[in-house]
Formats: structure tokens, C-alpha cells, sequence
């Protein structure tokens, strides 16, 4: 039997490393893939060419530039700009490849900023969407309809998942333009190291988020890309290609910092500064769909961010220069 040539777009990235882990495993799959200086998404002509010469299929289109509230705050053309190019590049270049499956890779931001909790898939484009990071919910919706807008017009099998918050191993740990996550382990880190104190916390701690490790994440990806097309089509409606992932339970800001600190082993005090945004007051996603379908998270929260915080310390050097 052929190999499965399958293109992990953006393999470097957390989400991307942990697709091409779990799918190596699987000795029926061909794991292609492209580092930056050989394929800039963001060109068409490279993408067509990369394409064309790779008999690829199917896509994990899991390559986006992404960052917390201060860098979506600070970079909105970049972020708009990158990720409306790398999506429609991928997609179209897929498409005139004859490549039949693909998978994209949203963000739970695409849903308004005050949707109802927890969010479900039919929320989108109900209301207004958080200001802070709206330039890169409106890409990702964007990827959402093209992905639907190829299906309908050509018959592809393009699907849409939307993560909750992810981390893990792979992380982006840059001290401002990180996510919560990544953000608060090196800093706790660092000032344990330093004997620091008092860490500075962003923000009022109240506001409510969901996280799911990377490895479930890409566990996630696997089985919604593997579902048969009849079952996946019937759960999910025609015209609703897109499906939440995440571990159904959330947590306050503030009980979070804690669970990090303990998990490092910082001993010092947090304080909050409430001049920093908070974001949208609660983000829980609605994951019945695909717990209907039969996928369920299986990493909590306490023991993924020790497996995040542990792979931080052993890859410090590399962690910490992005």
C-alpha cells in the first residue's frame, strides 16, 4: 500500500511539531515538510511550487503567526497580513493540486468577545469580536470560509478545527509576546532562579480560560481529519465545516498563576497589575460535538504544565532566544 504523503505546514511550531510526532508514528504515513528558508507561505509562487512538486495528500494547515493580548495588540498588520496570506496560499495551492483532505487550524478568538458560555460552533459571526486581537480572528474566520467555499464550489474535503488555548513542549516563551502560559513558567522560573521576591502578574486574575495540551491537540486533529466523510458531514451539518476542540473546563487567571508557581516551585508572592488588559471576561469552549464523535481530552491541566515546565528547563537556551 502507497504511503500517505502528508504536508505539515508550520512543523516548527508547537502545534505543528506535535502533528509530525504522532503522525511519524504511523508507519503508513509520509511526513513532508518544509522549513522557512526553502518555503515562505506567505509567497504564492513558492507555495504553487512546493505543491506542484510534492504529490501531497493531505494538509495540516497548522502554520499562523500568533502571540497573547500584547503582541496582537502591538503587530495587528503582521498578524492580519501573515495569516490571510499563509491560509489562502496553502488552501488555493491545495486545490489546484487536486489535494482532496486538509485540515485547518483555527482559534477560539474567531467567536464574539461576549458569547454565550460555553461557546458553541454556531456563535460565529453572531456579534462583535474581541478588539485586542481582532485583525487575527478575522483571518482565521477567513480560513474557516475558504476552507467552506472550496468544499462547496469544488468538492473538497477541507476541515476546520478550533482550538482552545494550547501549550506544551515547543512553546513560544518570549517574555511579551508569549501566551499566559509560556508567559508566567519563564517568569516564574527566571525569578526562582533570581530568588526574586515578587512576580508581577498581568491584569486582575478574574477573567475565566480553558487550556488543552499541545499532544491532545494534535490527538484532536488526527481523529476529526480521520472521521469518515458521511459521519463527519451528518454531525457536524454542511454548512458548519468547523469544530471546537478543547477540554471543556476552565479556570480563573488567577488559580492558574497559582497552579504555574506551584508547579515551578516558586515560594515568593504575586501581585497583580490591573493596569494591564484583561481580555474577554470568560472563553470556554462548547466541545459536545466532538465528545459526540467520540474524542475526549486526557491531559489535565496540573500534569501537562509540569510535562511544559519540564521540557522548558531542558530546552532553555532554545526556549528563550525567540
Amino acid at each position: 500500500m502507497a504511503k500517505q504523503r502528508i504536508f505539515v505546514a508550520g512543523h516548527n511550531g508547537m502545534v505543528g511539531s506535535a502533528l509530525v510526532r504522532q503522525l511519524s508514528q504511523d508507519s503508513n504515513n509520509q511526513v513532508i515538510i518544509a522549513d522557512r528558508n526553502e518555503l515562505d507561505l506567505t509567497s504564492q509562487q513558492m507555495v504553487q511550487d512546493f505543491f506542484a512538486k510534492k504529490s501531497i495528500d493531505q494538509v495540516y494547515l497548522a502554520a499562523a503567526k500568533v502571540g497573547g493580548i500584547y503582541a496582537n495588540n502591538t503587530y495587528p498588520a503582521e498578524f492580519i497580513y501573515q495569516n490571510l496570506m499563509i491560509e489562502a496560499n496553502v488552501i488555493h495551492a491545495a486545490h489546484l493540486n487536486n489535494v482532496q483532505k486538509l485540515l485547518f487550524l483555527g482559534s477560539s478568538c474567531i467567536y464574539p468577545k461576549l458569547a454565550e458560555q460555553p461557546m458553541r460552533e454556531d456563535a460565529l459571526l453572531t456579534a462583535t469580536l474581541e478588539p485586542t486581537n481582532e485583525p487575527y480572528a478575522v483571518a482565521k474566520i477567513a480560513g474557516i470560509k475558504l476552507c467552506e467555499s472550496y468544499n462547496r464550489q469544488y468538492g473538497r474535503d477541507y476541515r476546520s478545527v478550533m482550538p482552545t488555548n494550547l501549550y506544551g513542549p515547543g512553546d513560544n516563551f518570549h517574555p511579551e509576546n508569549s501566551h499566559v502560559i509560556p508567559a508566567l513558567i519563564r517568569r516564574f522560573h527566571e525569578a526562582k532562579e533570581a530568588n526574586a521576591p515578587v512576580v508581577i502578574a498581568w491584569g486582575t486574575g478574574t477573567p475565566m480560560r480553558e487550556f488543552l495540551y499541545v499532544d491532545d491537540m494534535a490527538a484532536a486533529s488526527m481523529f476529526v481529519m480521520n472521521l469518515d466523510y458521511a459521519t463527519y458531514q451528518t454531525e457536524t451539518q454542511p454548512m458548519l465545516s468547523h469544530i471546537n476542540v478543547g477540554s471543556g473546563i476552565d479556570c480563573t487567571i488567577k488559580e492558574l498563576t497559582e497552579m504555574v508557581a506551584k508547579v515551578v516551585g516558586y515560594q515568593g508572592k504575586i501581585e497583580w497589575d490591573t493596569s494591564k488588559p484583561d481580555g474577554a471576561p470568560r472563553k470556554l469552549m462548547d466541545i459536545s460535538r466532538l465528545e459526540s464523535l467520540g474524542w475526549k481530552h486526557s491531559i489535565g491541566l496540573e500534569d501537562g504544565l509540569t510535562s511544559a515546565y519540564v521540557w522548558f528547563v531542558s530546552n532553555y537556551i532554545e526556549a528563550t532566544k525567540k
